[in-house]
């Protein structure tokens, strides 16, 4: 690779806003960021080097979008991974790396990566169809995922008695147990090319229960410090069994019981890790360019009480977003505003984030709480 401040040409596949923030983060250091997105008014177009309007999933758009590349990342798993393959034969590198990709994007592989490898999680089970499902009379109640393709919640549907198997899904899933957790958490973990890595500091979340994706996250967790190392330790083993090059989402479950359960996997920037931008040392996407770049990995403690908040469109408006409220909470202290430059809000899109700072962890959820009922998206 050239000296690293040279030309250098990061390709990102996807453009929305995990990879606008990636963007951002890059100008400060010098890296010329390429973008292939399917939305030719994807949320990056106005802010790389150069857009490529084309599908993520089509061999030939990829290939020749990677082709003059110096590293490829991804904001999305969903991409066409024979292309990658292709590409990192001819040595343009791709982190995170094909296989790992290959295997993150189907639920089943994934889940079945955590067995054969000791990695704590719910009972599953796979099934190829709907008929499949029905004939194995599984206790009530669980989880059904789809092994492809599902994303911010979509993809998941809880089966709780005979009448909800009519929203079964008939493609091929998986089928977990419904665990009883006490908590949601994640740790984002990241790795070089050298093989160090660095953890962020464990973050407890809240999900939206209709639209089943993150919509308040306190960070950092306040935890009994023995869970939080084990915490810290199954996300380590789950980057070094994967050798990742790059940064991974570790969602996590702490049961009531007091174990703790690994629930998805995610190798880019995730949204549990938002915060970082102004609650930690070195945010995610900081640490992701020094992690594929093969760069020192950075500094990951907290700088101070941080809560995350995701901007969702309301229910019951689509079209051009408007944002009401933002006068009266921006008149807090403590407040950082992201808006993702989706021109369009749909209910549940998420539009943009707030990350709110306190020395007082009380005060910072007190302030997140007025501006998640403050701000609205319409249209």
């Amino acid at each position: 690779m050239k000296a690293f401040y040279g030309d250098l040409k990061l390709g990102i596949l996807g453009g929305g806003q995990l990879g606008r923030m990636l963007i951002q983060e890059s100008i400060n250091f010098n890296i010329s960021s390429f973008v292939l997105d399917p939305d030719s008014n994807a949320p990056c177009k106005d802010l790389c080097e150069k857009f490529v309007h084309g599908s993520l999933t089509d061999y030939d758009a990829v290939y020749n979008f990677g082709k003059e590349l110096d590293i490829l990342t991804i904001e999305i798993e969903k991409v066409n991974v024979d292309a990658l393959e292709q590409l990192e034969k001819e040595g343009v590198k791709v982190y995170p790396q094909s296989n790992v990709i290959r295997l993150i994007q189907d639920k089943g592989t994934q889940k079945q990566f955590f067995k054969d490898n000791n990695i704590p999680t719910a009972a599953f089970q796979l099934f190829g169809n709907k008929e499949e499902l029905l004939s194995a009379n599984i206790p009530f109640p669980y989880i059904q995922k789809l092994r492809r393709d599902g994303y911010d919640g979509r993809g998941v549907t809880t089966i709780k008695s005979v009448d909800d198997l009519q929203k079964a899904f008939n493609e091929p899933s998986l089928i977990e147990e419904l665990i009883p957790f006490e908590k949601e958490l994640a740790v984002i973990v990241a790795r070089n090319e050298n093989g160090e890595v660095k953890t962020f500091p464990c973050v407890e979340m809240e999900f939206n229960p209709e639209a089943n994706l993150v919509e308040f996250l306190i960070s950092p967790s306040t935890l009994d410090s023995e869970i939080l190392q084990r915490a810290d330790q199954l996300a380590v083993k789950v980057a070094e069994d994967l050798k990742i090059v790059g940064i991974l989402a570790v969602e996590l479950f702490l049961t009531r019981d007091g174990e703790i359960l690994v629930n998805e996997i995610a190798p880019r920037p995730h949204n549990s890790g938002h915060q970082s931008i102004e609650g930690n040392y070195t945010s995610q996407y900081e640490q992701l360019l020094r992690a594929i770049f093969n760069l020192p990995l950075g500094d990951t403690r907290t700088i101070s009480n941080a809560v995350m908040i995701n901007l969702l469109g309301e229910k019951g408006f689509e079209g051009a977003a408007k944002y009401e409220g933002l006068n009266e909470a921006l008149a807090l202290d403590g407040i950082y505003l992201h808006l993702y430059g989706k021109k369009i809000t749909k209910p549940f899109r998420k539009m943009g984030h707030v990350t709110i700072l306190d020395d007082d962890r009380q005060k910072a959820i007190d302030k997140a709480r007025f501006v998640q009922n403050t701000i609205k998206v319409k249209s």
